[in-house]
């Protein structure tokens, strides 16, 4: 227990758990986009899957129970992975030499530089989104295990689909932030495959965010009605 805790206080404890749960929370954001993107398919394709997701476990788990241990885990892998998030940029800013007038700083991104803040925002989006579909606290007319329902009537307003909008840019940014970090962890950081890992990153990054804002954008504009 000991080295397992002094592992969690150092920096390499910290990235670790950072990169377990960024891969569970990658896998799940592909997988919940290849889910939602039924909502093209239409009313009955889209609540079937809903439905599906409810009863999967069955009959060992009850109804929705397999649904809610995710939902949980999700949230706790949410708050462990922004929870070390900042706790790293803690330490690094303590380690930071002082007593210089001038540092050298690296090159930066706009996506590097939305990963702390970024990650904050995320996790705010998760709540706000389980109150919206899941709870119906945040949903002008939800009705429960009507999914197609909730989400057309959850995106008439341009200030919803906003929010949705730009926490979907967000979470691009912070993917493609993560996955070159990924890349430049497992020793793929040679200047020569700079401009692949940039351009595979890129692409996966734009393709999520891609089909995430196409959701609400398509309700909004009345293509999905």
């Amino acid at each position: 227990m000991g080295r397992l805790t002094a592992l969690y206080r150092s920096s390499i404890g910290k990235k670790i758990l950072m990169a377990v749960t960024g891969a569970f929370l990658f896998v799940f954001v592909i997988l919940h986009l290849a889910g939602n993107l039924k909502i093209f398919q239409g009313a009955e394709k889209f609540n079937a899957y809903a439905e599906f997701l409810r009863e999967v476990g069955a009959p060992v788990f009850g109804h929705s129970q397999v649904l809610w241990i995710f939902r949980v885990a999700l949230l706790a892998a949410v708050i462990v992975h922004v929870t070390a998030a900042v706790q790293l940029a803690r330490m690094s800013v303590n380690a930071r030499p002082v007593g210089y007038r001038k540092q050298y700083r690296e090159p930066t991104t706009y996506a590097s530089l939305t990963m702390r803040w970024g990650g904050v925002v995320i996790f705010g989006f998760v709540i706000y989104h389980l109150m919206h579909f899941t709870f119906g606290t945040a949903h002008p007319d939800f009705v429960p295990n009507s999914a197609y329902h909730n989400v057309v009537i959850g995106f008439q307003s341009a200030a919803v689909v906003s929010v949705y909008v730009g926490t979907m840019v967000v979470l691009g940014l912070h993917l493609f932030h993560g996955l070159w970090s990924a890349f430049q962890t497992l020793g793929a950081n040679h200047p020569k495959f700079n401009v692949f890992r940039r351009v595979f990153a890129a692409s996966i990054a734009l393709a999520i965010t891609t089909g995430n804002v196409a959701i609400p954008i398509s309700v909004i504009t009345g293509v999905v009605q």
